[in-house]
């Protein structure tokens, strides 16, 4: 099963390595990996991708509590949650083309950044089944020089919010 793991941790050297060794000793892929500083510049936000039964999980997220750096942990897949990914597509885009690109991308709401047809460059926000979509859909009708991608984002739907304190 996808989940998707939100960690608090302290904004320092080698916490990000520590945790990234925790998942690697034992045997487990991060699909996506997203960290920035929050309001607290002390503490940072992990948002990281693993496929794996929710036991293993489980067993994982135990692990990282041991972890001097971390402050706190949610698997956001456990709950009620918001997720999005930012995509920045560049594409390569023929003249006869470019009508049906920007319709798809009105009709998906992407920002076009860059209007240049042999370098035509795209953002749009959305969850990643969305996001796949609409690289297909472009796909068929430009020729897909780049694909960057931050991975999901996440937050709890609601008053839940994960804190330092708990």
């Amino acid at each position: 099963m996808r989940h998707v793991i939100s960690i608090l941790l302290q904004n320092e050297a080698g916490a990000l390595a520590r945790v990234a060794s925790l998942f690697s000793t034992r045997g487990y892929n991060i699909e996506t990996l997203s960290v920035a500083p929050t309001e607290d510049p002390q503490v940072s936000r992990l948002t990281l991708v693993s496929i794996g039964s929710d036991q293993v999980i489980q067993q994982i997220t135990q692990q990282l509590f041991k972890l001097i750096d971390v402050v706190n942990i949610a698997d956001m897949t456990l709950g009620d949650h918001i997720e999005r990914e930012l995509l920045l597509l560049k594409l390569h885009v023929a003249a006869e083309s470019g009508k049906q690109v920007r319709d798809l991308a009105r009709q998906q709401d992407a920002r076009i950044l860059d209007d240049a047809l042999e370098n035509y460059t795209l953002e749009l926000t959305g969850s990643s089944n969305q996001l796949d979509e609409f690289i297909d859909r472009v796909g068929s009708h430009a020729e897909i020089l780049a694909v960057v991608r931050s991975g999901p984002l996440s937050v709890a739907r609601g008053r839940q919010v994960l804190k330092a304190s708990g």
